[in-house]
């Protein structure tokens, strides 16, 4: 069984390697996307001072009215992709395949770790971790055959890689039997729809980051030193989109709730207890309701909206990292 544990480690490093490689060649592609409609923009800018001012005008004019044309780097159509050439798509092709990459070395660690111990692999800090990195990464893959997400990458592989390693390197434990209270088929479903919802959030974080760039770059009338935003989807879909992703998260975190409450009835003989991570699991619930109530009542939309889902994001981050690590409580053992 050692012999798996390390196996498991080892591919969990690799996995990491795999990651940050990924990050590099997003990092590229959001680099390249900022260079290009900057060198567009002066190349246009050198053929209107060349052909006379007159003649200037009247190029604009008629490109402005001309289906298709493309004198503007500011609109819609081109951030919602329209911008993007052949070689953006291939570093984007070439991270989205290295993460796809990771993802596999990854999934495979956290098997060799659940079969190293005989059970799943999402006993104490470094498991949920181990498990929960990959949920994310794996969430971030399945989207794309919904919507084109690519753009978040550098934000999906950089977060995976600094949870993934920071907890291997603090809280790496030998593989050990499972507390009492964990010996349960509900830890499995309690356990896997709150990493699943966390993966959601974690998305719906992202598209809320961009979203509120584009709304800082529409304030300023386009300009922007982060170009990249040029080639991006503009601040209204970026919301639709992060609502959608949200809410999937929200269903999974309900369930997180109720069979929480189903297992807590098996292990503790009740339903409700004050325990601290009880209170946070649902301070988050009580948060991403209030976004979904708030957009669809009183019309928070918006930068408000977007503001709103971060703040539940980081409690979910909290509830995982402070709540496990200074709080005590029956859930003791989930910072193990």
């Amino acid at each position: 069984m050692n012999d798996l544990a390390d196996m498991s480690l080892i591919a969990v490093y690799s996995a990491a390697v795999v990651y940050t490689l990924a990050f590099i060649v997003y990092t590229l592609d959001l680099a390249k996307r900022s260079a290009r409609p900057t060198a567009a923009v002066q190349e246009r800018e050198a053929v209107l001072a060349g052909a006379g001012a007159a003649a200037a005008g009247a190029a604009a004019a008629g490109a402005s009215d001309a289906p298709g044309a493309s004198v503007s780097p500011y609109r819609p159509e081109q951030r919602d992709g329209g911008a993007t050439g052949p070689a953006d798509r291939r570093y984007q092709r070439v991270a989205f395949a290295l993460t796809a990459l990771a993802w596999v070395i990854h999934a495979g660690a956290v098997l060799l770790r659940g079969f190293a111990a005989e059970r799943v692999p999402w006993a104490n800090m470094f498991e949920f971790a181990l498990t929960g990195t990959a949920i994310i990464a794996g969430v971030f893959l399945l989207v794309q055959v919904w919507r084109d997400l690519r753009f978040l990458g550098a934000y999906i592989t950089g977060m995976v890689v600094l949870l993934l390693v920071s907890a291997t390197m603090n809280f790496y434990v030998d593989v050990a039997p499972l507390p009492p209270a964990l010996q349960s088929a509900w830890l499995v479903v309690h356990v896997l729809v709150a990493i699943l919802a966390t993966g959601f959030f974690a998305v719906g974080a992202g598209l809320s980051i961009v979203q509120l760039l584009q709304h800082r770059r529409d304030l300023a009338g386009g300009e922007t030193k982060l170009g990249f935003l040029r080639t991006m989807p503009s601040a209204e879909t970026l919301e639709t989109l992060a609502n959608r992703v949200i809410i999937v998260g929200f269903v999974f975190w309900t369930f997180t709730l109720i069979f929480g409450a189903i297992w807590a009835s098996f292990a503790w003989g009740r339903y409700w207890g004050w325990d601290t991570k009880e209170v946070w699991t649902f301070v988050i619930w009580v948060v991403f309701a209030g976004y979904i109530h708030a957009r669809a009542t009183r019309g928070w939309a918006g930068t408000r909206s977007a503001w709103l889902a971060l703040i539940g994001f980081a409690a979910v981050l909290f509830n995982f990292t402070v709540v496990n690590l200074f709080f005590k409580g029956l859930h003791a053992y989930s910072g193990l």
